[in-house]
């Protein structure tokens, strides 16, 4: 230990000496009032309330956009099975319409085939 040139009961008061100090620095402050400490309680319980106002602010906004979210795919899903619907009549309109168009056709072929066949008949 050839570097210290104090005992260690030198070096034991110093650090005495240092925390007397600092003890009275602390001790040295001024005091904060009661009204200061109730203001700031005060102001730090309004920054709480304001807060979870927001948050429960925040949660309700995202509960209404899912609400509206599944509100709108039930329509969406009420209109696809609409449209499908829609779709399935209009085949069977359009397949009743051709057997209708195919009747009449062969219905015409007929009489004018048995047209045909009295005119040959006649003739003879």
């Amino acid at each position: 230990m050839n570097g210290f040139k104090d005992g260690l009961a030198d070096r034991q008061s110093a650090a005495a000496k240092a925390r007397q100090a600092a003890l009275e620095k602390f001790r040295a402050r001024p005091v904060e009032s009661e009204e200061a400490v109730a203001e700031r309680l005060a102001a730090a319980t309004a920054a709480k309330a304001a807060r979870e106002a927001r948050i429960a602010e925040r949660k309700a906004a995202k509960l209404a956009e899912e609400e509206a979210v599944k509100a709108q795919a039930a329509r969406d899903k009420e209109q696809a099975e609409q449209a499908a619907r829609d779709a399935a009549a209009q085949a069977e309109r359009e397949v009743a319409e051709r057997k209708a168009r195919e009747a009449a056709q062969q219905a015409e072929q007929k009489a004018a085939r048995d047209a045909r066949y009295a005119a040959r008949k006649s003739r003879k």
